[in-house]
């Protein structure tokens, strides 16, 4: 079971590594990283390069997560931790995302990857997740909320659906502990009042 918990993290881990909003930025010559809050995400795509970028940024990040989902899914067919094998391979892409090694460590914050996660693991899930991002930004414009809502979603759903599974709500909690750690600047402007708001843009030079 533990050579298997640690093959999913390596998959995970290294399909995560693929960083999107990078990519992006790196066709529109700059490094996103040098721009913004520093972060090589999809928030960041969207202020520094606007609506297109930050789509595609979310879209590539989502989907590096539901290749590696169902890739696992397809290759390990573990009737008894099945479910809790997927949470480990999207815990590596999340993983991977916010600590590439070939980015020096300098990466996203995991929200699109984890999104794309939920979607991957089951698809009422994404949908749910989908639903409360919406409807947090659109009512208080705040990206930040909505993303913690959604690594809030994660724990309370395991609960849900697989009560008494110790090993798979751990699990998902770590999902949540990682969402705040990466966004505890965002936190403490939140509480200040000073967070910035959807629609706000970053001028930016080019490399």
């Amino acid at each position: 079971m533990l050579l298997k918990i640690l093959i999913c993290l390596a998959v995970g881990y290294g399909f995560g590594c693929f960083s999107t909003s990078y990519v992006i930025g790196k066709i529109n010559s700059i490094d996103i990283r040098n721009y913004g809050s520093g972060n090589a995400g999809t928030t960041n795509a969207l202020r520094t390069l606007g609506w297109k970028a930050g789509f595609l940024t979310f879209l590539g990040d989502a989907i590096k997560a539901i290749v590696a989902v169902l890739l696992i899914r397809f290759i390990i067919q573990d009737q008894a931790y099945g479910q809790l094998l997927l949470l480990y391979v999207g815990l590596g892409v999340v993983l991977g995302h916010n600590f590439p090694v070939w980015l020096h460590f300098r990466g996203g914050k995991g929200i699109a990857a984890t999104g794309g996660v939920m979607l991957a693991f089951d698809w009422r899930l994404g949908l749910a997740a989908l639903a409360v991002f919406l409807i947090v930004v659109i009512l208080t414009r705040y990206v930040s909320l909505g993303s913690l809502m959604i690594s809030l979603l994660f724990p309370v759903w395991i609960v849900l659906l697989y009560p008494g599974n110790i090993h798979m709500l751990i699990v998902s909690v770590i999902f949540t502990v990682s969402a705040f750690i990466k966004h505890r600047t965002n936190i403490k402007r939140l509480i200040n009042g000073t967070e910035n708001k959807l629609g706000q843009k970053v001028k930016i030079k080019k490399d």
